[in-house]
């Protein structure tokens, strides 16, 4: 008899070489330039300048490069741990979006310590009781929803998410209640702004001329490394896979699934609340803009990288570039604002994931849509 068969299917590739891999995702992030530049070109802006001003992050004929560098690094090192910390739970599906509730949990810790101790511990002290704080605040917010998903088996999408609601208002409460108990905000304002941490709370940073070396930077990579062997090398990293792969063969193989997922997260929340330690004692101070959006941002590296920690170093990197130069080179063009950049950042991750699908399958039509099937 016939049978109709579809006239499309999409058939998983299994042998795509590396080179062309590498080829196909960077012709897609010039496809995606192709298009910022039509965009730009269409409201009169000279799309070879802004690209030069944005790729260079302002520095060339720049006095103050040094200031760009800066403002770069304190940009990509949250971005960079929060991504590594995400890519921990994304790589045993357990979908942590609650990146910007656990980074602002661990910033609120943070400035907690560096306000009301930071006058009267030793600055070593004052920043690893920032550190602890920060990150055990962190993972237990995350750890909640660990819990909740392995004992009842809550939706950990949703619960991540609300959670990022639940700490932006109360970050937001912190900054606009003027009361004698709120030690968050300045004294010497009669508007609320939040205080300045005291110099025992300061990030320490190298200085190399001007240029000012953060050491957050030192300690991302490090970090970076210590995540890859984690994952890769360590008896943690290979449960984390399995699980992944399928909860059943993990019981089957006497893996404590409920264990593991409660570890991880926790470690991956605490990560990202260590990120906003390091935000708030370089920027010195709480804000309502906290994050920069890089929890959000982190999901996208990770997923970009394939969960990778060697790619989510280098992907950071390029994003930051893209944020950083974005908000630089629209100080040179009025007509555009630095909400350019999550443009093209959305146009470079559209076109990026059609690179990624067409590596990973491969479509194939059928010229005849009947195929005789024999009775059995």
């Amino acid at each position: 008899m016939k049978t109709k068969q579809p006239f499309v299917r999409i058939v998983r590739r299994t042998d795509f070489p590396l080179w062309a891999m590498i080829i196909i995702n960077i012709a897609a992030v010039l496809v995606a330039v192709g298009i910022g530049a039509i965009l730009l070109a269409a409201i009169k802006v000279d799309p070879f300048v802004y690209y030069k001003d944005m790729f260079t992050i302002g520095t060339i004929d720049n006095r103050f490069a040094y200031k760009n560098f800066e403002g770069l690094i304190e940009f990509f090192v949250p971005l960079l741990i929060t991504s590594l910390a995400l890519a921990l739970t994304f790589k045993m599906k357990f979908w942590n979006i609650g990146g910007e509730g656990q980074f602002i949990m661990g910033a609120i810790s943070s400035a907690t310590v560096a306000l009301l101790l930071g006058n009267s511990l030793p600055s070593w002290l004052t920043l690893i009781m920032m550190a602890v704080c920060g990150a055990v605040s962190a993972g237990i917010y995350g750890l909640v929803v660990a819990f909740f998903k392995v004992k009842w088996g809550t939706n950990e999408t949703l619960m991540t998410l609300m959670l990022n609601y639940i700490a932006l208002y109360a970050l937001k409460y912190f900054g606009e209640t003027q009361a004698g108990w709120n030690f968050f905000l300045s004294g010497e304002s009669v508007r609320p702004v939040f205080a300045t941490f005291p110099e025992s709370a300061w990030m320490y940073t190298i200085k190399i001329g001007k240029f000012s070396l953060n050491i957050t930077l030192v300690i991302a990579i490090l970090l970076c490394a210590l995540i890859y062997i984690y994952m890769k090398k360590t008896k943690h990293g290979y449960e984390i896979s399995v699980v992944g792969d399928s909860q059943s063969t993990a019981k089957y193989a006497g893996m404590k699934v409920g264990r593991i997922v409660m570890r991880t997260m926790f470690l991956s929340a605490a990560l990202i609340g260590l990120a906003g330690t390091f935000y708030v004692s370089t920027a010195h101070s709480l804000s309502t803009s906290v994050t920069n959006n890089v929890g959000w941002t982190g999901i996208i590296v990770a997923w970009l990288s394939r969960l990778n920690p060697v790619m989510i170093l280098v992907t950071s990197l390029l994003i930051s570039v893209l944020r950083v130069g974005c908000q630089t080179a629209a100080t040179n063009f009025p007509v555009i604002d630095s909400n350019f950049a999550d443009l093209l950042q959305g146009i470079i991750l559209f076109t990026v994931l059609m690179a990624d699908f067409l590596t990973r399958f491969k479509i194939v039509f059928r010229k005849n849509t009947e195929k005789e099937v024999e009775d059995k």
